[in-house]
């Protein structure tokens, strides 16, 4: 049986795995998702899956890293979610470009731009779920 490496010479070429963001170093903040291409506002930006742990499993995680990395899932069972793809890597602001929206049915999260995102511009969400809430993250942002 040959394999993907046997039958050509050289190595496999594969898309870039998200070739329209990058995940970047910003200064006091860790890492954050920026654009490399335009996105309109109402344009999706990415559809992220999760992964589920149910609300009995939550104290165990909030002990951890992961804690600052996972989202209130179902608030009738106190379920969190993990996010894959980039998803966990959005940095928060109050004035974001983008948002995000659960889908319960789907596992999966849907980010979407508020905004004109320009090539280069890091792309933020408010971490309290809608875009206009101010209330009070676990952290002191950034501007």
């Amino acid at each position: 049986m040959l394999t993907r490496a046997t039958q050509a010479p050289g190595p496999p070429v594969w898309p870039e795995p998200f070739p329209t963001l990058q995940v970047r170093h910003v200064p006091g903040k860790g890492r954050g998702v920026f654009a490399l291409v335009r996105f309109q506002p109402g344009e999706t930006i990415e559809l992220a899956s999760v992964l589920l742990a149910p609300g009995s499993r939550r104290a165990a995680f909030m002990g951890t890293v992961l804690k600052d990395y996972t989202f209130r899932w179902n608030e009738d069972n106190g379920e969190i979610a993990f996010c894959l793809g980039l998803g966990s890597l959005y940095n928060h602001s109050f004035s974001p470009n983008a948002r995000y929206i659960k889908s319960l049915r789907e596992k999966a999260i849907r980010f979407l731009a508020l905004t004109d995102i320009s090539p280069g511009d890091e792309i933020t969400v408010n971490y309290n779920g809608s875009p206009s809430d101010a209330s009070p993250v676990w952290f002191e942002p950034l501007p």
